[in-house]
């Protein structure tokens, strides 16, 4: 059984995944931490079912080294998945000064080398790629995505890092695999129709 490649990303309405000036102390930028409330406070029980499924059907997780940096304080030794402690592939072009010791990381020198440990870890569970526009990007121009999984929060930022938009390869179609609504986020997960 082959893996599939899931990106996964909470965004704003107006398409942003961070909201505008973000810095050291509100990494998510003005706004931007309203983007996962519906994963955390603000969590319904479809919510939370959506997660433990998401997490059960993950064998491993990639992410940007940016994103690494900004939720190793919150996700310490077992990464963000918790507990399951999926292993956890981060992007990075140098081995970073602040690795937790017993933690989940890798560190691989790009998204390739990243997509095939993770391939192998996941032994033909979901390779979950999340955080991150760059990485995101890279991925999807790639075409190494075969889900994208989006998380649509109903506020509009007016600004940040837009996750689409100028530069996307060409046109790609999708279809949708399923929708869950919630206050906090309408959750849906395209597939691409390759």
């Amino acid at each position: 059984m082959t893996s599939l490649v899931v990106f996964d990303i909470s965004l704003s309405l107006d398409g942003y995944m961070r909201g505008p000036n973000p810095n050291r102390d509100n990494v998510l930028g003005d706004g931007g931490d309203r983007l996962h409330a519906w994963a955390s406070s603000q969590a319904t029980e479809g919510d939370r079912k959506l997660l433990a499924d998401s997490i059960r059907g993950a064998g491993a997780v990639i992410c940007g080294r940016r994103t690494y940096d900004d939720a190793l304080p919150g996700w310490r030794a077992d990464g963000p998945t918790g507990a399951a402690r999926l292993p956890v592939f981060v992007v990075s072009h140098s081995m970073p000064t602040n690795v937790v010791e017993k933690g989940v990381y890798r560190f691989e020198h790009g998204i390739e080398a990243a997509l095939q440990a993770a391939r192998t870890a996941a032994a033909g569970k979901d390779i979950c790629v999340m955080g991150g526009a760059d990485v995101g990007r890279q991925f999807l121009h790639a075409k190494l995505v075969d889900e994208l999984s989006l998380h649509i929060v109903p506020v509009l930022l007016g600004g940040g890092t837009r996750m689409f938009g100028d530069g996307e390869p060409d046109l790609q179609t999708l279809k949708v695999k399923s929708i869950v609504n919630s206050p906090g986020a309408t959750h849906i997960r395209y597939q691409f129709d390759r």
